[in-house]
């Protein structure tokens, strides 16, 4: 009977440090209580701080607490960045016109298959000098060059 393993599950579950809070979450939020901080800092004015903060906290929330299709919300925005750095639209380049393409595919030169290359035996005696090579570890170099 073979050897029964046990086989981690639940590996997409984060661990909780501060009540339904996980590691990550609390990180973001920290952020983002710095970056509202800031900007309190900076303006000292309410409507800057309304017009800046709002949409940071909205932010901060959605990276911290949001789920879609049990997946986390920045790989969401990663992944709407890399459909959105390519091409939307795919144009094919046609330098040919019909005419040329079905001209094309009219021709009957269809080409030959090179007719297959027949194989040279060696004659007795360059047997004989190719298992000395082979018997010597190649030490030994024949002297004529044969097969020109």
């Amino acid at each position: 009977m073979p050897d029964q393993f046990v086989v981690p599950q639940f590996l997409d579950v984060e661990s909780k440090i501060i009540g339904p809070i996980t590691a990550r979450q609390f990180v973001i939020l920290i952020a983002v209580v710095l970056i509202e901080f800031v900007i309190y800092r900076l303006f000292l004015s309410l409507l800057p701080i309304l017009v800046l903060g709002i949409p940071v906290l909205a932010l901060g929330v959605a990276f911290a607490f949001v789920k879609v299709n049990d997946r986390p919300f920045h790989y969401i925005v990663l992944n709407m960045i890399q459909t959105f750095k390519r091409p939307m639209v795919r144009v094919w380049d046609k330098r040919l016109t019909d005419r040329e393409i079905k001209a094309h595919f009219k021709k009957d030169d269809v080409l030959k298959p090179p007719p297959p290359s027949r194989k040279v035996h060696p004659r007795a005696s360059r047997l004989s000098e190719l298992s000395l090579v082979v018997n010597t570890g190649g030490v030994y170099q024949p002297e004529e060059t044969y097969g020109k």
